[in-house]
């Protein structure tokens, strides 16, 4: 299996050549150059697999998937990774992501039992135990620079700790995470962990990290990696779920599934529509968004608008405050047909003066719903509160914020005979405020994270500065 970038980089890569490396030279993201396919037949081996497999049956599963993307790690140990990285102990469930049932044919796809409570570390336990194996197989090491408005940041610092040959560089938005989402974060005392509160917005941390990855000079001579959602390794390890959604939301093979995934960076419901790619039975991928909708916009009517700092709103589902979605270039490059020359030119509109692009009138912008199962919803403030009692009510069910926008939004678009599941995206204590205001009560708080805002906090706040970053990077990693 070889890799291409959606701006048209000559050179094809292997999978650990693109692991360690993020964004492609030319600045674009890594896809592979075909979706392996998975016929009934196969199907039907997978899901034998994830059902008979138990307990172990995820971790088998994510060995099965992963292997079709993966040919330069040995099989027996690309196996033993997946098996150290999908246990009980570190999800606290045998079954990694079991349904919860909110309806007849409704369902939460429960993804955040890992250690920090979000959904980010289903694909951030694996990535740490592939950079930990493959840097320990070239003697080398790895720098890493990542972005996150929330949840991103914690899963990964969690997931690195401690990790040989690893040192982590994580961008946050100071002020803007929950206190919770802080907590997890700045109270890592960990040499190899280091947190950039930057006076910005989400976007203002990611464009850093893009300007400072497409400087190949420095990103070479500090051996600069990331673990957002723009490494493929990421977004690969989150295809595994849909599958064992899939296989838990049907009876048998032929049954169509769809899906709703509050997104604001795209990364998540990207790897569903790899997924159906590849030839998973889902109907629709249902995109849900907060007050900050570029992504509903796009789905709605063309036009992928994008906002500056100023116009990115503040919400009560902070880790969707985003208005520049990194992943989306991987479905508009699928989307007009794999043409990285088209695909450079739109995006190089989105981040002009212009800020957007329109392809309303292109007879591609109908496929989004028509070929690649696209729809997609807003949810505001007023709607999470409701949606978070109403749920609370009927099922005794508590949700976070994010998970509330995506059960709003799914219920707009539930088709008879088709079920629908919700991927749930954090635990909500990491929202406890939201949660009291909506049901006047903190929610459950796992004992391990019982004080966690009291800790002492290590964090240097600096402004949106991309040679302010880069010199911290290269003091830190000199002095190492």
């Amino acid at each position: 299996m070889r890799y291409l970038s959606t701006r048209g980089h000559a050179e094809r890569k292997r999978f650990c050549e693109i692991l360690l490396e993020g964004l492609a030279p030319d600045g674009g993201l890594y896809l592979p150059e075909r979706y392996p396919q998975v016929d009934a037949a196969a199907l039907q081996r997978l899901r034998a697999v994830f059902n008979e497999g138990k307990p172990g049956g995820y971790a088998a599963l994510a060995f099965e998937i992963l292997s079709l993307y993966i040919d330069d790690i040995p099989a027996a140990d690309l196996r033993a990774l997946c098996e150290r990285t999908y246990t009980e102990a570190v999800f606290g469930n045998p079954a990694i992501v079991p349904l919860k049932q909110l309806g007849d044919g409704f369902y939460l796809e429960a993804l955040s039992n890992g250690p920090t409570l979000a959904f980010k570390d289903m694909a951030m336990q694996l990535l740490g135990q592939l950079f930990e194996y493959e840097l320990g197989r070239r003697g080398e090491s790895l720098n890493i620079l990542g972005a996150t408005s929330g949840d991103t940041g914690s899963a990964a610092e969690h997931a690195m700790k401690g990790k040989r040959g690893v040192r982590v560089f994580m961008l946050s938005p100071h002020g803007r995470m929950s206190p919770f989402q802080q907590a997890q974060m700045f109270s890592l005392t960990d040499p190899n962990i280091h947190n950039i509160a930057i006076e910005g917005v989400f976007d203002d941390c990611q464009d850093i990290v893009k300007a400072v990855s497409n400087d190949l000079d420095f990103k070479r001579r500090h051996k600069i990696g990331t673990v957002n959602s723009i490494n493929w390794a990421r977004l690969l390890a989150q295809v595994v779920y849909y599958f064992a959604g899939y296989f838990q939301a049907t009876g048998h093979n032929g049954e169509r599934v769809s899906f709703t995934v509050p997104s604001g960076n795209f990364g998540n419901v990207c790897a569903g529509h790899v997924a159906r790619q590849m030839g998973l039975p889902i109907h629709r991928l249902v995109v849900a968004t907060n007050e900050n909708d570029v992504l509903d916009e796009f789905f709605r009517t063309g036009v992928y608008r994008v906002r500056g700092s100023a116009d990115t709103h503040e919400t009560s589902s902070p880790s969707m405050d985003i208005s520049k979605a990194s992943n989306f270039e991987r479905f508009v490059f699928d989307l007009v047909g794999r043409d990285p020359a088209r695909c450079k030119a739109l995006f190089a509109d989105a981040l002009s003066s212009e800020g957007r692009f329109d392809l309303s009138g292109d007879a591609v912008f109908a496929d989004a719903a028509a070929h690649y199962g696209f729809l997609s919803g807003r949810s505001t403030h007023a709607d999470r509160l409701a949606t978070i009692r109403e749920v609370d009510r009927r099922h005794a069910v508590v949700i976070d914020t994010h998970t509330a926008d995506g059960v709003k939004v799914a219920r707009e678009h539930l088709e008879p005979g088709v079920p629908m599941v919700v991927l749930e995206t954090a635990l909500p204590i990491k929202f406890a405020e939201t949660i009291v205001e909506a049901l006047g009560h903190e929610p459950e708080r796992p004992a391990a994270y019982v004080g966690i805002e009291s800790l002492p906090k290590r964090v240097t706040v600096m402004p949106a500065d991309v040679d302010r970053v880069k010199a911290y990077i290269a003091q830190r990693t000199a002095a190492a």
